[in-house]
């Protein structure tokens, strides 16, 4: 029964130590440490990339692209042949605007016959042509317009010689448009400042020269005869 009785405590004991030292903290060793850091490390980096992937993401959905820092820097260079007024968009200078060349203003002479008898007295025409292209105003009143009839070099009627007034007469002349002046002659001479003058033109089939003159311009010749 004493045997019993010593054996006892001792399991008691035996077990009762058993079970405070399973109970104590134990301290995890450096491979346990290094397992948890790998862990850790691997799940931010995961995190992480998971974030910028969204982004990414995102901007493909939405149609958005990476401005490039070429745009709007350069500008376009100016068209093969174009002025520099027009790359700058200035208005283009307009064209000057055509006017009337005078120098294309005629005048010509006639008369209604070639030929006159004893008693007809010849029609002499002044006609004035715009040979240009432009509409030309001209001043063809009587201050302009002389009527001559000449022979040889014998100066036979002027119709300045006895004007009694003389005035000016603008008209604008449409290109390729005339205007024309008559004067019947009487067959009769003049002289400068009107004299007297009894003396007539001969006839008997004498030529005689008409020149119709506007200020500074003549005619060409018109040849008739007096019978």
């Amino acid at each position: 029964m004493g045997r019993q009785g010593n054996s006892s405590p001792r399991k008691a004991a035996s077990a009762s130590g058993s079970r405070g030292g399973s109970g104590a903290t134990r301290q995890p060793s450096a491979a346990v440490y290094r397992r948890r850091r790998l862990f850790v490390g691997t799940a931010l980096l995961m995190a992480v990339a998971l974030t910028f992937g969204g982004f990414a993401v995102a901007g493909a959905f939405n149609g958005t692209e990476p401005a490039s820092s070429t745009v709007g820097a350069t500008e376009s260079a100016p068209a093969p042949g174009a002025s520099p007024s027009e790359t700058a968009g200035s208005e283009p200078t307009p064209a000057p605007t055509p006017s009337c060349s005078q120098n294309l203003v005629t005048v010509s002479a006639s008369t209604d016959k070639a030929a006159y008898g004893p008693d007809e007295n010849p029609l002499l025409t002044l006609k004035v042509t715009n040979g240009g292209t432009m509409p030309c105003e001209v001043n063809i009143g009587t201050s302009q317009m002389e009527f001559l009839v000449t022979s040889g070099a014998d100066r036979i009627f002027s119709s300045k010689d006895c004007q009694a007034k003389s005035e000016d007469l603008v008209k604008t002349i449409a290109p390729g448009a005339s205007e024309t002046a008559n004067f019947p002659w009487a067959r009769n001479r003049t002289l400068e400042g009107c004299s007297p003058l009894e003396a007539k033109p001969g006839a008997g089939g004498a030529y005689y020269i008409f020149t119709a003159k506007l200020g500074s311009r003549a005619s060409p010749k018109a040849v008739f005869q007096l019978n």
